[in-house]
């Protein structure tokens, strides 16, 4: 392993080239002029359409915008870099669920109120989630 090691040198890995991003960078200005040309007509038609709801819509949509990128900086959110962090996640949950060891230490510190929080919380995101799905509060609609 520490001859391959030796053989493979930093300056010897080879990144893409600036002609390829050059050409990639072409094709999404390309993409992006196409986007802007296919969705303009479309857009000023629904903004027809809003009348006088178009400026105060725009509006809460920019701040409501500004909000949610204050939230994701703040909470340093990100999506997980790779499967093996979200397997790493989930089979921490599922040790600790199997410990009694753990069990013991959350009730005799208190930290039992934080994970009843945390499953009321997990629970009303599923119950929410499953009522979006069948488009119904109470049960499916079956005619």
């Amino acid at each position: 392993m520490f001859r391959l090691a030796r053989q493979v040198r930093p300056s010897r890995v080879r990144f893409a080239s600036t002609s390829t991003q050059q050409r990639a960078q072409e094709s999404l200005t390309k993409a992006l002029e196409c986007a802007k040309k296919t969705l303009t007509p479309v857009g000023d038609r629904v903004g027809v359409l809003l009348g006088s709801y178009r400026q105060p819509l725009l509006y809460n949509l920019s701040v409501s915008r500004e909000l949610l990128k204050q939230i994701y900086i703040a909470e340093n959110l990100a999506p997980p870099r790779s499967l093996s962090t979200v397997l790493d996640a989930y089979s921490t949950l599922w040790a600790r669920v199997r410990d009694t060891g753990y069990w013991r230490t959350i009730f005799s510190n208190g930290e039992w109120a934080r994970v009843g929080v945390y499953a009321v919380e997990a629970y009303g995101i599923f119950k929410i989630g499953e009522i979006l799905g069948r488009r119904s509060l109470v049960g499916y609609d079956l005619h």
